[in-house]
């Protein structure tokens, strides 16, 4: 079940140009101390997609687990007819009438925002032309696989994935793993946080996103490193961030994936010979009753 909030009637002036685009957005944005945090990743974002996808009404991107929602409105004043999906469970989701204003901010910029209470998606197979998630991922306790294919579901038939996650090796990670610090949140915090814990599980590297791709038998359009947390760097590292993450750019603090699904597609399961390849390779042991979980999967 979810509920809609209405776009209808909402006259929103659109922009060929992401930095007018943003300009747009920054008016009406209801958190705008939390926004210039958010700008490299919305430019970044818009500017894959416009190169991938033309820019028209009749162009329909779902932006899953949207949180503040900039990303599906800077992409609305592109010209794109964006829907944006989330439960609003996080912490600050809860704070007295943020909630409110993220509705609110969606109906006013033409996005149709779908408050997520579990069940079924709200959309007809096929409907989107392009489907992302924006550090979403990464925050889950389970395989993305089940969602992801459930996502999959939603797109058109040449329609795209864009997934975006922190990088788990980037370049803070690795200075705080060679000073003996962890690589994870902030212990104190995790340990005093009122559950459930909603804060990121597993992060994934480069290879990782490689074999997302391969696994949900997608086709792999980009793979990059970028910058999309410079908002949390002080400036005056900012010349020794960008000098050392150009020349290893496995070092930067994200990562940016999109795939295409191509016609005939359908949810890819594993075959007994591959889950018994893996098993052995991974060294996983058995089951008393003489099967393996993973073996669930075939």
């Amino acid at each position: 079940m979810s509920t809609l909030v209405s776009t209808a009637a909402v006259e929103w002036t659109t922009t060929s140009n992401v930095a007018d685009a943003m300009n747009l957005v920054r008016d009406r944005f209801p958190f705008p101390q939390s926004l210039d945090r958010q700008v490299p990743g919305c430019v970044n974002v818009s500017q894959t997609i416009m190169r991938h996808l033309p820019a028209a009404k009749t162009t329909r991107i779902l932006d899953f687990g949207c949180g503040f929602g900039e990303k599906a409105a800077v992409l609305s004043a592109l010209g794109y007819q964006c829907s944006a999906y989330d439960d609003l469970q996080d912490d600050w989701h809860k704070f007295p009438g943020n909630r409110e204003a993220i509705e609110k901010f969606a109906a006013g910029i033409g996005v149709e925002f779908r408050l997520a209470r579990g069940g079924q998606f709200p959309w007809a197979p096929r409907t989107f032309d392009l489907v992302m998630l924006n550090d979403v991922i990464e925050h889950l306790h389970d395989s993305p696989r089940t969602l992801l294919n459930s996502l999959l579901q939603l797109l058109k038939e040449d329609g795209f994935l864009l997934i975006t996650v922190p990088n788990a090796v980037n370049i803070r990670k690795r200075i705080d793993v060679l000073f003996g610090r962890t690589n994870h949140q902030n212990f104190k915090f995790y340990y005093w946080h009122p559950d459930p814990w909603r804060g990121h599980v597993r992060e994934y590297t480069k290879g990782d996103l490689r074999l997302l791709s391969q696994h949900l038998g997608l086709k792999l359009i980009e793979l990059r490193a970028c910058d999309h947390m410079l908002g949390r760097i002080p400036r005056p590292f900012h010349p020794f961030y960008r000098a050392v993450t150009g020349v290893f750019r496995g070092w930067k603090d994200s990562w940016l994936l999109i795939a295409k699904k191509e016609k005939g597609w359908k949810p890819r399961k594993m075959t007994r010979a591959e889950v018994s390849h893996l098993i052995s390779g991974l060294g996983l042991g058995v089951y008393p009753s003489g099967t393996t979980r993973i073996a669930n999967t075939v």
